[in-house]
């Protein structure tokens, strides 16, 4: 037994010592090089670089991969379903929705007036889809997420048409003051002082943490957890309001990260089992790796230009998403 226990943890330790080289490596890729080699010779200008945007940029990405597979992770258990993700229940999309919803009320309030109407309404659909696929009559876990991504994209042409009536198609490309579009996840955006909304995951991180032998337990049913003295609807409202913080503050900060937390929850289930409280730190750890490689890539594929990050989580979560379908099949 500690032999199997002092096994995990060396993993646990490589996995994320990974990270940290992977995040350092992030730190001196771009058109300016700076080389850590020769950090007695970095100039007052290095030095505001990695502070000002290169800093933030891989915090940015560090909190993103673990706020993603980690909402991800949350979604499945509590839906039961291991195809259920913020991609594929609408959460995404509601948060788009709830960012248009300022640019059109109240076009002139900042960031954080942006967020609090984006969570609000990620939540409220939350709900509803909770709602909807508990009062379907065949749950296959093929058909769930495909109501989720139909439920997406009902609020999603609802998005476009006020967009289009509005006529905001164009400066939705500014409501992360930048002019990079939420539309399209995109780091290269990143600089001090307007990505300090992201930090909002890490208290949802906490209570993930504190309340995972609790997700786990309702992701066995409702007659379950309450044959066990578990509050069920608090337990389930906690797991969405944690979800909808992360996602909103995601989405306000860097946009629309697809597939991440569909992806990283199945592949380290698959290894490890499905104790939330287990897995938590490897999904954590592995969401954050995989989103620094994937950007890192998309860095230097074209370089010195870069491609969009949510453009290759796209591509490999989309694909990745095919295989699973087909496995389970």
């Amino acid at each position: 037994m500690n032999v199997i226990k002092n096994y995990n943890t060396i993993k646990l330790f490589g996995l994320a010592a990974l990270v940290l080289v992977l995040a350092i490596v992030s730190l001196f890729i771009g058109v300016k090089n700076i080389s850590p080699l020769q950090v007695l010779n970095w100039n007052k200008q290095d030095i505001m670089l990695l502070t000002i945007s290169r800093f933030p940029r891989t915090i940015a990405l560090l909190i993103t991969g673990v706020g993603m597979s980690i909402c991800g992770l949350i979604m499945q258990q509590i839906t039961q379903n291991k195809f259920v993700s913020p991609t594929t229940s609408g959460s995404l999309d509601a948060a788009k929705l709830g960012i248009l919803t300022t640019l059109i009320v109240i076009p002139q309030e900042q960031a954080l007036v942006k967020l609090i109407v984006s969570f609000l309404v990620t939540f409220s659909a939350s709900l509803l889809f909770i709602k909807i696929i508990n009062n379907l009559k065949h749950k296959s876990i093929v058909f769930v997420p495909i109501v989720g991504l139909l439920f997406g994209g009902i609020i999603n042409s609802i998005t476009s048409f006020f967009a289009y009536k509005f006529n905001i198609v164009q400066d939705v490309g500014a409501t992360r003051d930048m002019s990079g579009s939420w539309l399209m996840g995109d780091f290269s955006g990143i600089l001090q002082g307007n990505y300090e909304a992201v930090y909002l995951c890490l208290p949802a991180v906490v209570i993930t943490y504190v309340y995972a032998s609790k997700f786990t337990v309702i992701g066995m049913g409702k007659e379950v957890s309450l044959n066990l003295g578990l509050n069920y609807n608090s337990v389930l409202n906690i797991g969405l309001l944690c979800v909808s913080l992360t996602i909103s503050a995601i989405v306000v900060t860097v946009g629309i990260i697809p597939f991440l937390g569909l992806v990283i929850p199945n592949i380290i289930s698959h290894f490890k089992g499905d104790n939330l409280k287990a897995t938590l730190p490897y999904t954590a750890l592995f969401g954050a790796a995989f989103l620094l490689v994937c950007d890192i890539i998309g860095r230097l594929i074209i370089f010195p230009f870069e491609v969009p990050i949510g453009l290759m989580i796209g591509l490999v979560g989309g694909f990745s998403f095919l295989i699973l379908l087909i496995k389970k099949q």
